[in-house]
């Protein structure tokens, strides 16, 4: 199976369609908060232009410390999604001892996973959907062998899928089952 990438260490670059993807500040507050602890974190708002705890790329992406998952108004609603479903991904050590760097250590199946839970759970997060979520992946710079994140979500993620079902984290059926993994 291929895995989505995202060009390491380049963030997207001003006046690219990176700047159209919908950011937090276009969703209630109170949709973002209730979304995330219903899954066992608590978002943090941190203030306009100011640097974001935990981030690991910086500048406007979500961060995470703990069980904490920070954002700004311009966080893009994608990157919460996504470190929200890396510390769900991972085990009870590494959430425990998370600060900043929720990536797995040669692991691109759980990099995967990561992002197949991420455009399923897009659905539950009022004013967001599945749909935008891969318009906003694709806008932010993540390329797919199959040409979109569509047709890698409902045709290369075979190996995404099993290993959240080995975890807990979606049913026989394919659905998010709102846990996090445990072992």
């Amino acid at each position: 199976m291929s895995a989505p990438t995202l060009a390491q260490g380049t963030p997207p670059e001003a006046g690219n369609s990176a700047l159209a993807v919908l950011r937090c500040a276009a969703l209630r507050a109170d949709d973002i908060a209730g979304f995330v602890a219903a899954l066992g974190m608590r978002v943090i708002r941190v203030a306009d232009g100011a640097s974001i705890p935990g981030s690991y790329w910086g500048d406007d992406e979500a961060g995470l410390i703990g069980d904490e998952l920070y954002v700004r108004g311009d966080t893009p609603v994608h990157s919460l999604l996504h470190e929200l479903c890396h510390w769900l991904c991972m085990d009870r050590a590494r959430r425990a001892a998370l600060h900043t760097n929720a990536h797995p250590i040669g692991d691109d199946i759980e990099e995967n996973a990561t992002c197949y839970l991420q455009c399923l759970l897009a659905d539950r997060l009022p004013g967001y959907s599945r749909t935008r979520c891969f318009a906003d992946m694709e806008a932010w710079g993540y390329s797919f062998v199959l040409g979109s994140a569509a047709a890698w979500f409902e045709r290369d993620s075979e190996d995404a899928q099993a290993f959240l079902r080995k975890y807990g984290l979606i049913d026989a059926a394919g659905g998010a089952s709102g846990q996090r993994r445990l072992t």
